[in-house]
């Protein structure tokens, strides 16, 4: 039998929302596989019982030296990870590079394609340069600053300021009024060492997943997502302020459009395993870019689960396939 770690945790704000990934992630990997929750943080690795992501305890102590557990004086060599971090070190890179120097296959895409993806600038221009719709947008490094004037002139307003470097909600504002910009900046800086100031597109807002193997891509139907919070914050995905209604309300015509990008995207990113696009449908079914998640959510009520059912597939039989793969 098998060894599959879940990596979950990581040192973004989203570290409790990765748990609940995790304890979804335990239904949905079938039963012929060991399953454990490993935790990764900047200052911890260690095995958690299955009560996460609260009242988790510590069972064994993670040896980084190969990727093994000492669970109850007993060695436990895991031969998968199944990672789930949303945000550092899981999402960018960090965490895929130190299993390819032990030799772990894993279930996410490679350290340039997870770097690419979690910097949402450097992806959006480099997706941008294939011929994607995607806002414009400026980029701030630590210590820069721009004047509010040149942001309203090029972007207008609303604007979208948000941390470039992340997988969260946290730290975005929709920026409507021109003295909001400064102290919206001020904010995302708090959350991120760089910040993205994007000009904001009107417009129906979709998701949409898929995966590869070397045996079979499956692209999953279309989420359309609905709020009445001023975007789609962190009290819209995970505390239920949210409409998602899979199938999108959208014509076949446009779905098979959304699908097709996903694939391309997926294929430009170099991706691995089950990513999720998200879009925006502007006047005209123009299809805008907004952003891919490499660790996607994986609770119950998380979009993927979501799509899997919708298409008619056993989430178990998609996760085997991937594990397999």
């Amino acid at each position: 039998m098998k060894n599959i770690a879940i990596v979950a945790g990581g040192d973004s704000s989203e570290y409790e929302v990765s748990l609940r990934s995790a304890q979804g992630l335990m239904g949905f990997i079938p039963d012929e596989y060991r399953k454990y929750v490993v935790l990764v943080t900047s200052t911890e690795w260690s095995v958690i019982d299955e009560k996460v992501p609260t009242e988790a305890k510590r069972i064994g102590v993670v040896d980084k030296n190969d990727f093994s557990a000492t669970i109850n004086g007993e060695k436990v060599k895991f031969d998968y990870a199944y990672i789930t971090i949303h945000g550092t070190p899981g999402e960018n890179g960090i965490f895929q590079g130190y299993l390819d120097l032990v030799g772990i296959p894993f279930s996410t895409c490679d350290v340039t394609a997870a770097s690419l993806t979690f910097d949402k600038f450097v992806c959006n221009n480099y997706l941008r340069s294939f011929g994607l719709n995607v806002a414009k947008s400026f980029r701030l490094l630590p210590g820069e600053s721009i004047a509010t004037d040149k942001v309203v002139r090029e972007l207008g307003l609303p604007v979208f300021v948000k941390p470039s470097v992340g997988g969260s909600s946290f730290g975005v504002t929709k920026v409507k009024k021109a003295d909001e910009l400064q102290p919206a900046i001020e904010k995302a800086f708090k959350e991120g060492k760089e910040v993205m100031i994007e000009a904001f597109m009107k417009g129906i807002e979709v998701t949409n997943g898929m995966y590869r193997t070397s045996k079979v891509e499956r692209v999953f139907p279309v989420t359309e997502v609905v709020t009445s919070n001023e975007f789609f914050d962190y009290d819209a995905k995970y505390n239920g302020q949210v409409d998602e209604i899979t199938p999108a309300r959208i014509s076949d015509g446009l779905t098979r459009r959304i699908q097709e990008t996903t694939r391309k995207i997926y294929g430009l990113v170099g991706a691995h395993g089950i990513v999720r696009v998200d879009y925006i449908i502007t006047e005209g079914d123009k299809i805008s870019f907004l952003e891919v998640n490499t660790t996607p959510g994986m609770t119950a009520t998380s979009f993927i689960p979501q799509q899997v059912r919708a298409a008619g597939l056993d989430i178990k039989d998609v996760m085997r396939e991937i594990i397999e793969d």
